[in-house]
Order: structure tokens, then C-alpha cells, then sequence
């Protein structure tokens, strides 16, 4: 786990428990803006904003986590409507920071109601620590207000009311915000496959690229697969979405004969077994995929050097 998200090594004293929060905040801020940098700035200026008050402020504060919550919230929607134009700019795709699966394990704090064994599969994925890309790529569709309502509420359990404060909406509103995000990820929900079987695909898709071999290549991707390749207008990647499994293994064959010293290893990540690509013995980008039935319906590729820091 990168050193600036431990909490672990965290100083003692009058405000350790406010400095222990980071971790939570730098998860919380992660899924509202779908980049660490991007979240990293978020909780800078949380603490930033908590060390400006004075020590009698400081103390009239009842539940300093709440505060800091509550702030840490209203900067990452700041930050998402600067992102939002940034990203529309960048020459080619922009994807989502991929992490490592456990990065955030234990800062989620989901509603009761949804922890008393639901088996919905759009609530077991609230209840998951881990941050997927296919989630986040949701996010990315929704508006900055259904997308902070959305984490807060749905995965750290805010109160509605606290919400509507902070988004300047009525409690009502904010609920319906929250009933419109949970349509967006509904209306692109499909089934869940065994960690196992997602696994196997994935396997067989590397050991058929690898080895050259396009019918067996082919026969891992769904028809109708989508790849997504995000250089971060640095690495030379291509512009627009790949469609269809044709096209999807003859992207991925040239891309080995272009570097044919590319070494994949085997990475966990929130959407189950994914690939670190190193060459010559420096990250080069990190792939991970979505499976459905016996087939990958998504292939995100990261190249973008500024994305890698969790690796």
C-alpha cells in the first residue's frame, strides 16, 4: 500500500484521531473523484481548511470525522467540475486511477439496511471495499451532485439529511439524487461471474495473445467487447473506443509486436485478476477486465504514467 495513504505510522497526540482519518477521506474523496491525485488534493485541503480554525473551533466540534466528512465532500464536488472539463480535453479516452483491490479494505461504512444479507448484486457491490473500474466508470456518467450523494450515502452511510446540507438540497432531493445514481448503475448492471471463472477467462485471453493465436484469442471476447485505452495524452494509445473481438485481438497482437519485451504479471485488482505490464523492468500500465459468462465484455488498459502510483 502506497506510504500517503497508511494510517498506521500516523503521529500520536491532541489530533491523532483527526490525522487518522486520512486513509477514510483519501477512499472517500477516491470514489467521488476517480483519480488519488485528484483525492489527494481533496484531503490536503480538508486538513488545510481543519488546522485554520482556531483551537476553541476546533473544540466546539462534537464529531470531528463528521466535519471533516462533510467538508472533504463539498471540496471533491468543487474538484469534480474542474476534472469533468479536464478530462473532456484530453486527447483520447480518460479512465478512471486503477488501484490495488485491497487499497481501501475496511473505510467503507455502508447502511445497515444494506448490510443484512442482501442479495442484490448492485447492494453486495455497495457493501465491497474494493473500487472497481466498471463502478467508477459509472460514476464518471453521473451528474457531480448523484455522484457525491451516491458514495456518501450508499457506501459511508451519511444520513440523509447531513447530505442535503451539503449539497444544498432538501432531504427529499437528496434522496432522489441518490434513486437517480442508483438507476444509472442499475441500467448498466449485468451478471456477476465467480471470482474463478473470471480468472480463468482472463488466463486464457494472455496465454492466447501471447502466444499469437487469434482464433483462440477471439474466442475469450465477448462479440460486442469494448476496449478503452487511456494514455493520458502521454503514451501514444488509441483515440476512440475499440468495438468488437476482430478488432480488439488485432489491437492487442500489434501492441505486443510493437513491444516484445512486455512482461504481464499478475495483479488482484477491484475487478478481479488483472495484469501489472511492465517493460524492461518499469510499469508500463495496468490492464484490467470485465467478464461475463465466458467472455471479457471490457478491457480498460491504463498507460498514463500519472495514473501508476498505486502499483
Amino acid at each position: 500500500m502506497p506510504d500517503h495513504i497508511r494510517s498506521d505510522t500516523e503521529p500520536e497526540g491532541a489530533h491523532a484521531d483527526v490525522i487518522g482519518e486520512r486513509r477514510r477521506l483519501v477512499s472517500l474523496a477516491y470514489r467521488m473523484t476517480g483519480t488519488l491525485a485528484d483525492a489527494e488534493d481533496v484531503v490536503q485541503e480538508t486538513y488545510i481548511r481543519w488546522y485554520r480554525l482556531t483551537e476553541t473551533e476546533r473544540d466546539e466540534i462534537r464529531e470531528p470525522a463528521a466535519w471533516l466528512t462533510r467538508v472533504a465532500s463539498r471540496v471533491a464536488l468543487d474538484v469534480l467540475g474542474s476534472a469533468r472539463a479536464r478530462r473532456e480535453q484530453q486527447i483520447g479516452q480518460w479512465l478512471p486511477e486503477p488501484v490495488p483491490a485491497d487499497l481501501f479494505r475496511g473505510t467503507a461504512a455502508t447502511p445497515a439496511s444494506l448490510a443484512r444479507g442482501s442479495q442484490d448484486p448492485l447492494d453486495r457491490l455497495t457493501l465491497d471495499d474494493a473500487v472497481s473500474t466498471a463502478l467508477l466508470v459509472v460514476l464518471e456518467s453521473m451528474t457531480p451532485a448523484e455522484r457525491v450523494v451516491f458514495v456518501l450515502h450508499d457506501v459511508f452511510g451519511t444520513p440523509f439529511d447531513d447530505i442535503a446540507e451539503l449539497v444544498g438540497r432538501s432531504p427529499a432531493a437528496a434522496r432522489q439524487l441518490a434513486t437517480s445514481a442508483r438507476r444509472h448503475i442499475r441500467d448498466r448492471r449485468t451478471a456477476v461471474v465467480p471470482a474463478e471463472r473470471h480468472d480463468e477467462v482472463v488466463r486464457a485471453f494472455l496465454a492466447a495473445s501471447e502466444g499469437g493465436d487469434m482464433r483462440r484469442l477471439m474466442q475469450t471476447l465477448a462479440p460486442d467487447v469494448e476496449l478503452r485505452a487511456d494514455g493520458g495524452g502521454v503514451v501514444s494509445v488509441a483515440p476512440n473506443v475499440v468495438v468488437g473481438a476482430d478488432r480488439v485481438a488485432r489491437v492487442m497482437m500489434g501492441m505486443l509486436r510493437k513491444h516484445p519485451r512486455l512482461v504481464f504479471e499478475e495483479r488482484r485488482t477491484a475487478d478481479g485478476l488483472g495484469y501489472a505490464l511492465v517493460l524492461d523492468g518499469r510499469l508500463f500500465g495496468v490492464a484490467s477486465f470485465h467478464v461475463e459468462a465466458q467472455h471479457i465484455t471490457d478491457l480498460w488498459l491504463v498507460l498514463d504514467p500519472g495514473k501508476l502510483g498505486g502499483w
